[in-house]
């Protein structure tokens, strides 16, 4: 019920981007999870050819944040969060009406570009709308997307009943709405005027060293977010025995952050900065408990340290991420924060690419050496590093000052 009324306290546009938050995962997760799938068993492709074209999402997405970030600063973010719908409505659409090579790199590269462009975007206009209530609307920005991240692999598991395309077309026509939705009720905010060009913006950007620094540091939450996807699922697995468990994993996550999230965000809403570290110390500290069961003989009671695990890894999400949103526009102009959204969210994904990728080669590693527990204990290093920075920028002030709430006394 509070978080109801937190939801009802936000203005008509931020529950829209709220809702449509919602739609972009369950959208995204109901079809990406099964591509791969798709294009090796349905497509006959090789894992060489599969790679390709999941790699060009990817490095479309991440090489063009920027462009999306600048694009909400100098055009409006309404106007490039439709532009990014819109474009993602025509690239799910590609993977249900092509199977050659050409029409999904096509399919992969404007999937990737949507993300680029709606990602900056819709967080720097939630910036800019919620005021001094930056960090409780991200904070249920990040229950609408985990409630999204969970529907959409549910719903794809049941439409992947029919055949691929189905989801395709699914996906498709969900940002299809999304599109029509933002363009009918979406409300334009006034755009400052640029005084300088794009580059100029970007060496701005680029030279707050302080920025950065905190970017960087920031790679332990995305590198130890994305093992919700790789080592957690294949963690539960191996320690039960049993394919279902991966999906407890998700099943978790989503109920501790649909019941806690606006609760510690709340509780912790006068020690922002301190919860930053303590919420990526956590995170770290999540790879603990299945890292006791790794390498051990399957058993079904071996789930449990391995949802512990996943518990504290969502709750250092729930703690660290809305502070961490909060933050970001704090760095520098008012008129620059999609660019900031934009250049952090491109720093910190090609640094968490090259996390996963350390991630990936201890899995081997342990798997040839007989060291299952090496990866995890890579994961715990991520996050306590990631926390130490954090500490460290704290204490030379590099943090911006969060926002004071009106009425409340400095």
């Amino acid at each position: 019920m509070k978080t109801l009324h937190e939801i009802r306290g936000f203005s008509p546009a931020i529950r829209l981007l709220l809702v449509n938050q919602l739609g972009v995962n369950t959208g995204f997760y109901l079809l990406i999870p099964y591509l791969a799938t798709h294009l090796g068993e349905d497509l006959g492709m090789s894992a060489a050819v599969v790679g390709i074209v999941l790699g060009v999402r990817n490095l479309s997405q991440q090489g063009l944040f920027l462009i999306g970030g600048s694009a909400a600063d100098r055009l409006g973010a309404r106007g490039v969060i439709i532009a990014g719908c819109a474009v993602r409505t025509v690239g799910f659409a590609l993977f249900a009406l092509g199977d050659g090579l050409a029409v999904l790199l096509a399919a992969s590269v404007l999937s990737g570009l949507a993300g680029a462009l709606f990602n900056p975007a819709v967080r720097a206009y939630l910036s800019q709308e919620a005021g001094e209530r930056k960090a409780e609307a991200f904070a249920l920005f990040n229950v609408f997307a985990t409630t999204g991240a969970l529907i959409g692999p549910l719903l794809g598991s049941v439409l992947l009943l029919f055949d691929f395309r189905a989801s395709a077309l699914t996906a498709a026509g969900i940002f299809a709405v999304l599109t029509v939705a933002q363009a009918l009720v979406l409300p334009a905010r006034a755009v400052p005027k640029s005084t300088g060009g794009v580059l100029a913006d970007w060496r701005e950007v680029v030279g707050n060293r302080a920025f950065l620094a905190f970017s960087l540091a920031m790679v332990g939450m995305f590198t130890l977010e994305n093992q919700l996807y790789l080592l957690l699922p294949d963690g539960a697995r191996r320690a039960t025995g049993w394919d279902g468990a991966a999906g407890l994993v998700f099943l978790v996550g989503t109920l501790a952050n649909l019941a806690l999230q606006m609760r510690l965000t709340r509780a912790l809403k006068d020690r922002g900065h301190q919860a930053i570290g303590v919420g990526l110390a956590l995170m770290g500290l999540a790879f603990l408990p299945p890292m006791l069961v790794s390498g051990a003989s399957p058993e079904v009671w071996h789930a449990v340290p391995v949802l512990v695990g996943v518990l504290f890894l969502y709750i250092g999400v729930m703690v660290a991420q809305p502070f961490v949103m909060e933050l970001i526009p704090g760095f520098g102009r008012s008129e620059l924060t999609g660019t900031y959204f934009g250049i952090f969210y491109m720093v910190s994904g090609i640094a968490a690419a090259v996390g996963n990728t350390v991630v990936g080669w201890a899995m081997d590693t342990g798997d040839e050496r007989g060291a299952s527990w090496l990866p995890w204990a890579c994961c715990l290093v991520f996050g306590l590093v990631s926390a130490g920075g954090i500490t460290w920028l704290r204490r030379l002030r590099a943090l911006p000052e969060r926002p004071v709430p009106v009425g409340a006394t400095v």
